[in-house]
């Protein structure tokens, strides 16, 4: 049998494909990546399956939509009995293991890998909960569009300690895998924290970048009356009605988040150098990817948590020994596809597996086909904002955006990238709705969900609730970790130690709204009135 070859995931966490250059933006600073693409294949059109941190990452891990795996909000458990790629890969000979993120919420910290290099970044507990019945102006802890209004420079983040002792366990393990033959071949993901909000980072990578270089989002903010109805939920949720944003706010996130990028891009060359000098390069696979990407002030927007391409669309670049250098395919595919993908580089010799994945093998399409026949992409959405079950399906140059119990939303993204022309009620253009509400209702009720979710969201709550339920399921990986990165107690409470030095909080500027006067400018009884944003 041939040599299997290594594979490694690295993974960076909210980075949107449009912020690198090789998805076109002429600021962002990225020349490993840069490298790593001339020696594989970008693949174009990559979506997250949710836009949002810890459903994305279960539904990658398992190789399933998030509503088969009851994956929600940032408060899902991942059950034991589903299998991830560390399960896959072990069955197929693999060593498999972890560095880094990956937010797994409950008892289970492993989920299958050999062994876990470090501590997660944010706890493991039931503290992120959406709650549908508090409607769009529940947001489940902190204060939102704080980590905008305090963007800038500072000596250090803590998103800086965690990332850098991600790339210290990364680099140790792979050279002890250099060493240790019987951990060979070897699976593992490295996952870094960065560019996730808040968006701060050291002198040295913002100064990477001038002032007068930043460009400004593409699309502007959208006049509140104007927006549709997943839209303006999020305006509220995201606290976007309690302060005021600046072009000087704008520029120094997006500096900032160009910087984070960049630092993340110097970790990327750092482990395709150790894999150089250890001689482990011309036997490994190396995909690069996001959980989700970052609005960053298009369309007045900010985070992820919608179907916005910048938030939706991810970067995905895979290089693999022995197949086509430099290449770009336009094949729709998502990250659910990244696990039928490595069990197919796994060899895996006709085995029968336990499920039926949702993705695709992508290997044909990073070997140069560029028949990308009926492929398609899902996305789910189920946490704050909307409140009612949502779902994105892109094929071809066709995106539907749909939100239960309100109006279909359909774009042309070869002819409008932007999305600025909604074509639902367009009659030249019924056959493709029809087409892709068809794909978006296959083996999905909307109904049923909502009713799952509401359920789910109780059950967690209630015991949230409970004194001193559920018991720590953080896992620690170094003695002092627990009082280092993000805990239970919110990151409101971690203020002090996410920079040096503390910057001071930004109070909003806008009054607050109560939540009947929110549902009542959500459904139009009542007019937003607050003041425009400053020039």
């Amino acid at each position: 049998m041939t040599k299997k070859p290594n594979i490694i995931i690295i993974m960076a966490d909210q980075l949107a494909a449009q912020a690198l250059g090789l998805y076109g933006n002429p600021v962002c600073k990225t020349p490993n990546l840069d490298k790593l693409a001339n020696q594989g294949v970008v693949f174009e059109n990559a979506y997250s399956n949710n836009p949002v941190c810890v459903p994305s990452r279960a539904s990658m891990l398992s190789g399933l939509l998030c509503p088969e795996i009851s994956a929600y909000d940032n408060a899902t458990e991942l059950a034991s009995s589903i299998p991830t790629m560390a399960h896959y890969m072990r069955s197929l000979g693999y060593w498999t293991f972890l560095s880094g993120k990956m937010h797994f919420i409950g008892p289970d910290q492993l989920h299958g890998f050999n062994e876990r290099l470090t501590t997660d970044v944010y706890p493991a507990n039931f503290d992120w909960i959406g709650n549908w019945s508090e409607g769009p102006s529940y947001v489940p802890s902190g204060t939102a569009l704080n980590g905008i209004v305090e963007a800038g420079p500072c000596i250090r983040t803590m998103q800086e300690d965690y990332d850098d002792e991600v790339e210290f366990q990364s680099l140790r393990k792979i050279y002890d895998l250099s060493r240790y033959k019987e951990q060979n071949p070897f699976f593992g993901i490295v996952s870094f924290t960065s560019p996730h909000t808040p968006f701060n980072v050291s002198h040295k990578y913002w100064d990477l970048y001038n002032d007068e270089d930043m460009n400004p989002p593409e699309v502007p903010p959208i006049p509140f009356e104007e927006l549709d109805y997943f839209s303006k939920s999020l305006f509220f949720a995201h606290g976007r009605h309690r302060h005021t944003i600046t072009k000087e706010h704008i520029r120094k996130t997006r500096q900032a988040y160009y910087g984070m990028i960049s630092y993340i891009d110097e970790k990327v060359g750092k482990i395709i150098n150790l894999l150089k000098e250890t001689n482990q390069i011309d036997n490994t696979a190396l995909f690069f990817v996001s959980d989700h990407g970052e609005m960053l002030g298009e369309r007045g927007m900010w985070f992820k948590q919608c179907f916005w391409e910048w938030s939706a669309h991810v970067p995905m670049i895979a290089s693999i020994p022995g197949f086509q250098k430099g290449i770009r395919s336009e094949v729709v595919t998502s990250l659910v596809d990244l696990l039928p993908t490595i069990i197919d580089i796994g060899q895996k010799d006709n085995q029968n597996f336990s499920d039926n994945l949702s993705g695709k093998s992508l290997l044909q399409f990073a070997n140069g086909n560029q028949n990308t026949g009926d492929s398609f992409a899902i996305s789910d959405y189920y946490h704050i904002g909307p409140c009612v079950p949502t779902r994105m399906v892109r094929k071809g140059g066709f995106k539907l955006i749909y939100t239960h119990g309100h109006p279909h939303l359909l774009f042309d993204l070869d002819n409008d990238p932007k999305e600025l022309k909604n074509l639902a009620f367009t009659e030249d253009y019924n056959d493709i709705l029809e087409e892709l509400l068809s794909i978006c209702f296959q083996n999905w009720n909307p109904e049923k969900i909502n009713q799952d979710i509401i359920k789910s969201q109780k059950r967690r709550h209630m015991i949230k609730a409970v004194p001193g339920d559920p018991p720590n399921w953080d896992f620690i990986a170094q003695l002092g970790d627990e009082k280092r990165y993000v805990r239970k107690d919110g990151v409101d409470a971690t203020k002090g130690r996410l920079r040096i030095p503390p910057v001071e909080t930004v109070p909003p500027d806008m009054p607050h709204l109560s939540k009947e006067d929110i549902q009542k400018m959500m459904t139009g009884e009542k007019t937003f009135l607050f003041k425009k944003d400053k020039k």
